[in-house]
C-alpha cells in the first residue's frame, strides 16, 4: 500500500476509522476477494458518511432504509448486500469502510 501502514487487528479491521482511504478499502477488498464496482462504493461511502457525521457505524436496517429511498427495492435488500459482500455487512463492508470490528453487534 504505497509503504503506508495501517495499524489493523488480528482479523484486518482498521484499529482507527479515522485512518481510513480508498486505498485501504481496495487493498482490503482484493483481500477479500471482492472486486470493487460504483454498487460498492455505494455502500462503503454510506457507511464512511454516517460514522463521519454520528461517529457510530450505521446499522444495517438503518442502511437498507436509506438505500430504499435513495435506488429504490432493489438496492435495499439484505439479498443485494450478501450479493455485494458475501461474508455480510458486519464482517465484509465495514472492514472495507474501514470501521473497527463490531462485537456482539445484530445487523438487523
Amino acid at each position: 500500500m504505497n509503504n503506508i501502514n495501517f495499524e489493523t487487528d488480528k482479523s484486518g479491521f482498521l484499529k482507527n476509522p479515522e485512518h481510513w482511504n480508498q486505498e485501504f478499502a481496495t487493498y482490503i477488498a482484493e483481500h477479500e476477494n471482492i472486486s470493487l464496482s460504483e454498487n460498492h462504493w455505494e455502500v462503503i461511502n454510506y457507511i464512511r458518511k454516517q460514522y463521519v457525521e454520528n461517529n457510530k457505524v450505521p446499522e444495517l436496517r438503518k442502511l437498507l432504509t436509506a438505500f430504499k429511498k435513495e435506488y429504490g427495492l432493489h438496492k435495499s435488500t439484505r439479498k443485494y448486500i450478501y450479493h455485494l459482500f458475501p461474508y455480510g455487512y458486519a464482517q465484509q463492508a465495514c472492514k472495507i469502510a474501514g470501521m473497527r470490528q463490531i462485537k456482539n453487534w445484530s445487523t438487523g
